[in-house]
């Protein structure tokens, strides 16, 4: 016998135990392309939802330097707003989804009013005198509030802002950094907060400081790689505007402080040209490939694309003594993509196999379809192949294997199959040539 589950529930019963639910409703922020404020707001839901722990209210505080902010709140404003809402979420079948997104449709439905209060509510963690709730985060511990009206530990501010007697303080700490903090309460149902609730908050509060800790690494890895790239690409454009400039500047030079002949004139103007229209070829080629803009993807029929490309002009000469060898079914699908950048991409590849594959060699090109879904297109050469170590970089920019090459073909072709929502494989040898192979949405044909 052979029972099937979903990776995740799709709603949670009483004898659930709460800590299967918790993880379970944070586990379903790794299925989706969530931000950080989303993702936090997954961990508020697991605080607030009946559920998970089911605290009525709660308040997210985020670390900037030394400052501690309020940034969210989730929760009821009153018993008979409180009141439609867990009746709407004690439905059947609602489950940790469904609530999530009623969630993000309460925060964006009161917090434009709520924004201008939380604002007020910024502590300085280094103030000496410094009052609940921040102290907790300084701290890093737990502090369960009780009678907080008559406790001088309680900032006046925030228990006006709170209007409870009761709360919970969980500092978000990683790495024994300060990320922020939850408050949690129970000020619609007035249940005393037990033991129980928290130790299952702590749960959540340990998640929640580990996940902004990541979130801001991840940051700064990207902010490196920005940075990294932005050299590499200052390299390129020195490397490969150095020449022409030096050449047109020195011509230009000697025109103005050389006499010369009408002959040495035309020469030294028809070199500068040449140089200048080197540079204007870097600079549009440069420009073309790093900005694709699909507006809109159609079905096109690919073969007489595929056909035309080896009698074009430029690639007729670049093929004098090779072969190009194409091969498509007789009774194709359509591809989904943008007919321009589609035989673009394909240009660049031949262009590529051509420059690689020697005198008497072969260039293939290939269609086929196995299945309905996808058009599978080959490009493979003759050439002498490539290692490892160039396959893992072949798709970045810049890198080239050409003396000349400015490195950006390869990757120009890939973000041509990510924006028409294909994809493309790589197999090479050395020695044995190298195969790419471009996969494309298939659609079939019409009524004729």
């Amino acid at each position: 016998m052979i029972q099937s589950y979903r990776l995740q529930p799709a709603s949670f019963y009483q004898e659930t135990p709460k800590e299967l639910v918790i993880l379970s409703i944070i586990a379903q922020s790794f299925f989706q392309p969530f931000s950080l404020e989303d993702n936090l707001l997954v961990i508020l839901t697991a605080l607030t939802s009946g559920a998970g722990i089911g605290f009525n209210r709660a308040m997210l505080f985020l670390s900037e330097g030394e400052k501690l902010k309020a940034t969210m709140w989730l929760g009821p404003r009153s018993p008979e707003e409180a009141e439609a809402i867990w009746a709407m979420l004690s439905s059947p079948g609602i489950g940790y989804a469904e609530i999530v997104e009623h969630n993000q449709e309460l925060i964006n439905r009161f917090m434009p009013e709520l924004q201008p209060r939380l604002r007020t509510l910024e502590y300085n963690l280094d103030e000496e005198d410094l009052k609940l709730p921040a102290l907790a985060a300084r701290n890093r511990e737990i502090v369960h509030v009780k009678e907080a009206s008559s406790e001088p530990l309680v900032d006046a501010r925030f228990l006006d802002f709170l209007q409870v007697d009761e709360f919970l303080c969980l500092p978000l700490i990683a790495r024994n950094e300060i990320m922020g903090e939850i408050v949690v309460d129970n000020a619609i149902t007035r249940a005393p907060i037990t033991s129980r609730d928290i130790e299952l908050a702590s749960l959540c509060s340990l998640l929640a400081g580990n996940y902004i800790h990541t979130t801001r690494l991840y940051k700064k890895v990207l902010e490196m790689e920005k940075l990294a790239a932005l050299g590499e690409m200052a390299a390129f454009i020195s490397h490969q505007l150095r020449n022409p400039i030096v050449a047109i500047g020195g011509f230009t030079r000697q025109l103005i402080n050389q006499p010369c002949d009408r002959e040495k004139c035309q020469r030294n103007l028809k070199i500068i040209q040449d140089e200048i229209k080197h540079l204007e070829d870097i600079i549009y080629r440069m420009s073309h490939f790093l900005r694709i803009k699909v507006k809109e993807l159609v079905p096109i029929d690919y073969r007489p694309i595929l056909l035309s490309i080896k009698e074009r002009p430029d690639i007729r000469t670049k093929a004098v003594n090779k072969e190009i060898v194409v091969s498509l079914p007789e009774n194709n699908s359509l591809i989904l993509c943008d007919p321009v950048y589609f035989e673009e991409a394909i240009i660049n590849l031949v262009d590529n196999a051509l420059d690689v594959t020697p005198p008497g060699g072969r260039v293939y090109i290939r269609a086929s379809q196995r299945n309905k879904k996808w058009v599978t297109i080959v490009i493979k050469d003759q050439g002498p192949g490539l290692d490892e170590k160039s396959q893992e970089k072949m798709f970045s920019p810049f890198f080239s294997t050409k003396e000349s090459g400015l490195g950006l073909g390869l990757l120009f072709v890939r973000r041509v199959m990510e924006n028409c929502g294909g994809k493309i494989e790589v197999r090479s040898k050395p020695g044995r040539g190298t195969m790419f192979r471009l996969y494309f949405q298939a659609r079939e044909r019409g009524p004729s």
